[in-house]
């Protein structure tokens, strides 16, 4: 369900009111029902749409009904604790909380337990806050970071996608000058693997990846930075040697590697740190409708690959500030369910 005061439990009431999802999957909430009520009361006053709340104890309850959600209630939100009422249709106004951190945090304690246990086939998160759940006492910096401790995952890392542009990460949530320092061959190679495992968990036979550079124009044959040339280099040569397909052979600059990436040069793109991957898919998938003062698109999914489970995410924060009134876009969260559905499917048939 995400934060509680985010937008994660309207656009989970609007994303699970397609019919045709219950066709393609079974799904199950993990959150709170007074929030979760809420939210549906939001929708049947905007749209008219009655879809229900059905709180379950565990997965096994669940009836997986088109027009009924199956909740499991973790009763960690109380109805006094939402700070509106629906028929106001005004925004949450409630920002980070501990309270808020606290329950988010829970939430995915409890996704990962479901399908450590092989409970549940795949994952879909919504958005929480890493101040809130810091606030509530748990020092992590984000969902990647939970699931890797409680999978106990050494090697792991972020892939964002969008129609045909993907991109995965080096480095994620460190400081820019962490993020130079974590270029280094073996994570690099580490994450070129990654790379190619997770185009061919969704069906793409024979990735094709590009490497990006750290430094402009890839260091200009060591007049911008050598990391390229002591680091990122070495990892592509070893790379091709295991038959990985690097078309360039070498670091791709990034100021162009996305553009080709995005006109089908490349499958996949390795980046260097956070904002040199997460920059590009957020132009891509981001829309403001100037005129109507309002997002016409918020697309893109975010997936943790090396986990022994499926992870996908939404690729977008909790919209304090803007949650609560039912105008929260849901695009991004049904991109994620469609994305954990293909690579479940995917596992089942190599299993």
């Amino acid at each position: 369900m995400g934060d509680p005061f985010g937008n994660g439990p309207e656009i989970s009431v609007k994303a699970l009111s397609d019919p045709g999802l219950y066709d393609r999957c079974r799904p199950v909430v993990i959150g709170d029902s007074a929030v979760m009520e809420y939210s549906a009361e939001i929708l049947k006053i905007l749209t008219g749409m009655a879809i229900k709340i059905r709180n379950i104890r565990s997965v096994e309850e669940a009836l997986y009904e088109y027009g009924t959600i199956d909740l499991l209630d973790m009763g960690l939100i109380r109805r006094e604790d939402i700070p509106v009422r629906p028929e106001d249709r005004s925004p949450f106004h409630a920002g980070a909380t501990r309270i808020g951190g606290e329950a988010s945090f829970r939430y995915v304690e409890k996704l990962i337990e479901l399908a450590m246990s092989g409970e549940v086939d795949a994952t879909v998160t919504n958005a929480i806050s890493k101040e809130a759940i810091n606030m509530a006492g748990h020092r992590f910096s984000g969902h990647t970071e939970i699931y890797a401790h409680y999978t106990h995952t050494p090697k792991y890392s972020m892939m964002l996608a969008h129609e045909n542009l993907r991109v995965i990460h080096v480095s994620t949530h460190v400081s820019l000058r962490e993020a130079c320092d974590a270029v280094k061959k073996d994570r690099v190679l580490d994450v070129i693997r990654m790379a190619d495992s997770a185009c061919r968990q969704i069906g793409i036979e024979k990735p094709k990846i590009a490497v990006a550079g750290l430094n402009p124009h890839c260091g200009e044959n060591g007049m911008f930075g050598t990391e390229e040339i002591e680091e990122i280099q070495p990892a592509i040569d070893l790379a091709l040697e295991e038959g990985i397909d690097i078309p360039d052979g070498r670091p791709s600059a990034p100021d162009t590697v996305f553009s080709k990436a995005a006109g089908g040069w490349y499958d996949i793109v390795v980046v260097m740190y956070h904002d040199q991957g997460h920059i590009p898919l957020k132009v891509k998938g981001f829309v403001y409708d100037k005129a109507q003062c309002c997002w016409e698109a918020v697309a893109g999914i975010n997936v943790t690959l090396g986990l022994p489970v499926i992870r996908v995410s939404v690729d977008h924060g909790t919209g304090y500030g803007h949650a609560g009134n039912g105008e929260a876009n849901a695009l991004s969260l049904q991109n994620a369910m469609d994305y954990a559905i293909r690579m479940s499917l995917a596992g089942q048939r190599e299993a």
